[in-house]
């Protein structure tokens, strides 16, 4: 039967009007949610009649997303000239007008450059920081135990100084060929028109009803009249149009030292909530704001058969963790005189978890935003090779897996130095690639840390605010064992955010990224893996079953967990647990500076992600 449909008359990012085909959808039971949300008029949405495509090939350039929308943005900034850097930035932006419970104004990122001009990798640090006045103890109750996770998540005390607008003005800067100002046209024309709402979104919107409705600026834009905006209606929000318009007129220095800031210093200090509804204060300050810089950073690298891999370094845990995971399959490979691409699924599997329960181990010790982080010996194949000491081909380590001892002395035999705990890492990211038809390349991961931040908008700028301090560990992880990531003053919370480049004989091959919390480091290692060890065309990699292993009780995707394969790795002392999703990652495979193939996430995770080419074969 031919599904019912509704045309409405679209504005592309170019200004060219278009046509979208929307399925129209059944009215919803009258004591349903959605049936409570009341219909909105205004301007037509901005959106494209393209479907998700999960993969694409062809020259001109190449944009990943987790949404159509946000990669015509970056597909249209390359059409008209725009570099890898100027479409990323754009692309990051429209993201996070269309996915706002993901990343935003009001939220922090990695940004993984490669330029052919000079074969540089570079990144800049845009995470966001504690303010000046937190301590150690600053999640502590007076007894020295942990606060209520979820009471601090929905607080003014989780929010850090963002970091977002002063990573897309610094990369501009840098490697663009567009102005801020340019740049966020598109963003702003979608936050204004709005965007068709699908169920993805819609059931984002339902699961945060809860907590939206304790603050009035949040659920007037999320939850009109008490309820989501129905699948297939417009979500608005005027207000972000504003913010946009204001980084665009009067760039970042509105955020950090005008008045964007001042409304966000006073919303997080003093929040706004419903009737009856108290939260913890925040602790930001102007002054806060003013010191926040987003520095060019030296990325991580490591050799992985013959592959050049960089990723970010401190106070993301990204770089080194992957590394590490790619290092100790090549280990094992040493160890067993077997080929990774030679292993049946259930092997490679049983492998790469224990790699990652290993890496984890190592990364949950010794990285944090504090001086003296191993990175080096961390990354250095060397160290791996001591590591994989503990690896039977046959069974499955038992968790806590310890750490290691990465001294610089790999000569000696195989003593664990110790175990820690794997602490609470939120979901809530996106990813996106860019390559572009000079041969540059981006891989940029940004995020507010839960599925809507902290839950709360700054009134009258329509964006949400991160909760990302607490990615801070509340309390040592371990007793008696040093935790490199403890709250501290200006301090960065660790991140497991993985945004990575590989590169062949020094120019790109592989492109990758993944939100998901600390699962990103599993997803992207396995995309990279997948590529490189197991020989797999960049789409299956991204499309492939996915299992993360991080230390603890492991979690699979349904065809891993509840098929043969989760068999076979249950025998082997694996204790797994169903994860509907992990992972909602995006690649670009570059085979010439004219010829790409772009990857993003099939439907069966998230509604699918969206890949696309200037000029498809």
């Amino acid at each position: 039967m031919r599904t019912p449909t509704t045309l409405l008359t679209l504005v592309t990012s170019a200004g060219v009007v278009a046509a979208l085909t929307v399925p129209a959808t059944a009215a919803p039971p009258p004591d349903s949610p959605s049936a409570k949300a009341p219909t909105r008029t205004g301007p037509p949405p901005v959106g494209h009649e393209l479907p998700k495509v999960p993969v694409m090939t062809g020259g001109g350039g190449a944009v990943a997303s987790v949404d159509p929308v946000a990669s015509q943005v970056g597909i249209d900034i390359l059409e008209r000239g725009g570099n890898a850097a100027d479409a990323a930035v754009a692309t990051a932006a429209a993201v996070a007008a269309v996915e706002p419970y993901s990343s935003g104004i009001g939220g922090g990122g990695f940004f993984v450059h490669y330029s052919a001009k000079t074969g540089k990798v570079e990144t800049i640090d845009g995470r966001e920081t504690a303010p000046a006045t937190f301590t150690e103890n600053v999640f502590q109750n007076p007894d020295g135990s942990a606060m209520d996770f979820m009471t601090v998540v929905n607080s003014g005390l989780s929010v850090g100084v963002p970091g977002t607008p002063a990573t897309w003005e610094r990369a501009l800067e840098r490697y663009g060929t567009m102005s801020l100002n340019q740049a966020l046209k598109p963003a702003e024309k979608i936050a204004r028109n709005g965007f068709v709402v699908d169920q993805t979104f819609y059931q984002d919107t339902l699961d945060n009803q809860e907590r939206f409705s304790m603050f009035p600026a949040t659920a007037e834009i999320y939850l009109p009249g008490g309820a989501p905006v129905p699948v297939g209606k417009v979500q608005r929000n005027p207000d972000l149009a504003k913010a946009y318009r204001e980084l665009r007129t009067h760039g970042a220095a509105s955020l950090y030292t005008g008045r964007m800031g001042e409304a966000l210093v006073d919303e997080v200090r003093n929040p706004t909530t419903a009737p009856g509804v108290t939260v913890p204060k925040g602790q930001l300050t102007e002054a806060d704001l003013a010191a926040y810089e987003a520095p060019f950073k030296a990325p991580t690298r490591s050799e992985h058969k013959g592959f050049d891999v960089y990723g970010m370094d401190t106070p993301s845990s990204g770089g080194i963790a992957v590394s590490e995971i790619l290092n100790l399959l090549e280990s094992f490979e040493k160890r067993t005189g077997r080929s990774v691409k030679d292993l049946s699924e259930a092997e490679y599997l049983h492998w790469f978890s224990e790699a990652s329960a290993m890496a984890f181990a190592d990364r949950n010790r010794y990285v944090g935003d504090v001086p003296g982080v191993p990175t080096a010996e961390l990354t250095s194949q060397a160290y791996a090779d001591e590591r994989s000491c503990l690896f039977d081909p046959e069974r499955a380590l038992k968790r806590p897996v310890p750490f290691g001892s990465p001294d610089g002395s790999y000569a000696g035999g195989c003593t664990p130095a110790g175990t820690s705990a794997l602490p609470h890492e939120g979901q809530s990211t996106t990813s996106l690639t860019v390559a572009d038809k000079w041969g540059d390349v981006v891989t940029y991961t940004l995020t507010i840390e839960q599925y809507g931040g902290s839950g709360i908008v700054v009134p009258g700028w329509g964006y949400l605010l991160n909760n990302e301090l607490t990615d801070f560990n509340f309390t040592p992880t371990t007793p008696g064992v040093p935790d490199p990531n403890l709250p501290g003053p200006g301090k960065r919370p660790r991140s497991s955010m993985s945004p990575t480049i590989v590169l062949q004989d020094g120019t790109p091959y592989l492109t990758a990224g993944s939100p998901g919390g600390s699962t990103i480091i599993t997803t992207v290692a396995q995309i990279v893996a997948g590529v490189i060890d197991r020989g797999l065309p960049v789409g299956e990699a991204v499309a492939a079953p996915r299992l993360s292993s991080r230390n603890g009780t492991e979690e699979a995707e349904a065809a891993v967990f509840s098929g043969a394969i989760g068999d076979e790795l249950r025998a082997k002392g694996h204790v797994l647990r169903l994860r509907p999703v992990i992972g909602n990652g995006t690649a670009i495979r570059t085979f010439s500076t004219d010829l790409f193939t772009a990857a993003a996430e099939p439907t069966k995770r998230r509604g699918g992600g969206s890949a696309m080419v200037v000029d498809p074969q």
